[in-house]
C-alpha cells in the first residue's frame, strides 16, 4: 500500500522534472495513510535528476542582461532550478524523518504540491520564450544543505526552509522588479504566486523549529546561530523583506539577530 511518506520517496527518486512535478500535483491524498512510523531504506542516487542542465559552482554562473530574451531565460531558469530543488527538499522532509505527528507529513506534502506549481509556471513561461528547463547550467547549493543536515531534523529545518528557502522571501520582490522592468509582466505575476506561497512554506518551517525548540528545551535564536555555524550556513546579508519574513513567523528576536 503506497503511504504519503513512500509516495514522496518515489517522487524524490524521479529524475524527470516534469513527471516529478506531476507526481506530485496529480496524488490524490484524501484516503492516504500517513505512515509515520514506516520503516523506509534511503535509496541510492537522490534525488532523481536529468542529464541537463550541467550542475556547477554558483560562482561558475553569470549573470546576463535582462535586455535580452535570453538573459531574461536565464534568470527564469535560476528560478525554474530552486522551485524543483523545492519540490526534492518538501519529499525529502516527508519522508526522510519517521515518529513525527501526521500533521508534520501533510504539511510538507502541501510544500511540494505548490513547488511544484511553481516549477511548471515557470517552465511553461521559459517554453514560451524558446527555452526549456535545462539549457542553461545550475547550482546545486540547496540539495548539498540538504545532504549535510539529513541526519538532524533541527538542522535540517533551520537551515533549508528557514534559511535557504527564507532568502527567497528576500530576492522576489527585486528579482521581479528586474524581470517587470524588462517588459516581462507575465514573469511579475508568477513571482507574486511565489512569494505568497513561499511566505506560507518558511511559516511551515518556523512553526516546527519551535515545537522542537520547545521540546528540547533549547532558545531558537540560539540554538539557530549554534547550528548554522555547526553546518557552515551561509552568512545571510541584507537587504531583507522584513514584512514578508513576519508574515512567515520570524519572531522580532530573531529578525534583530539578522541585522548583528
Amino acid at each position: 500500500m503506497t503511504t504519503l511518506r513512500s509516495q514522496a520517496l518515489k517522487v524524490l527518486c524521479i529524475a524527470d522534472p516534469s513527471l516529478k512535478a506531476a507526481s506530485v500535483r496529480d496524488f490524490e491524498t484524501c484516503s492516504v495513510l500517513i505512515g509515520a512510523g514506516e520503516t523506509l531504506a534511503e535509496p541510492f542516487g537522490i534525488p532523481g535528476r536529468p542529464t541537463k542542465p550541467i550542475l556547477v559552482s554558483h560562482t561558475q554562473l553569470k549573470q546576463r542582461s535582462m535586455a535580452t530574451v535570453e538573459g531574461r531565460a536565464t534568470l527564469l531558469h535560476a528560478l525554474a532550478h530552486i522551485e524543483l530543488n523545492a519540490i526534492d527538499l518538501a519529499c525529502d522532509m516527508c519522508w526522510r524523518f519517521p515518529g513525527m505527528p501526521d500533521l508534520f507529513y501533510q504539511q510538507w506534502w502541501h510544500v511540494a504540491y505548490e513547488e511544484a506549481l511553481h516549477f511548471q509556471l515557470l517552465r511553461d513561461h521559459l517554453a514560451s520564450l524558446g527555452y526549456v528547463y535545462g539549457d542553461f547550467p545550475a547550482h546545486n547549493a540547496l540539495w548539498e544543505m540538504a545532504d549535510r543536515t539529513k541526519h538532524d531534523l533541527l538542522a535540517r529545518i533551520a537551515l533549508v526552509p528557514r534559511t535557504a528557502e527564507a532568502r527567497g522571501l528576500d530576492a522576489s520582490l527585486p528579482i521581479k522588479k528586474k524581470l517587470v522592468g524588462a517588459g516581462d509582466l507575465r514573469a511579475g505575476e508568477i513571482l507574486d504566486v511565489i512569494l505568497r506561497d513561499e511566505i506560507g512554506h518558511v511559516r511551515v518551517g518556523n512553526h516546527w523549529f519551535r515545537i522542537l525548540c520547545a521540546e528540547h528545551g533549547l532558545d531558537p535564536v540560539i540554538t539557530y546561530a549554534e547550528l548554522a555555524e555547526k553546518y557552515q550556513a551561509p552568512k545571510l546579508r541584507g537587504p531583507f523583506n522584513m514584512d514578508a519574513r513576519r508574515a512567515a513567523g520570524f519572531e522580532e528576536s530573531e529578525l534583530q539577530a539578522l541585522l548583528k
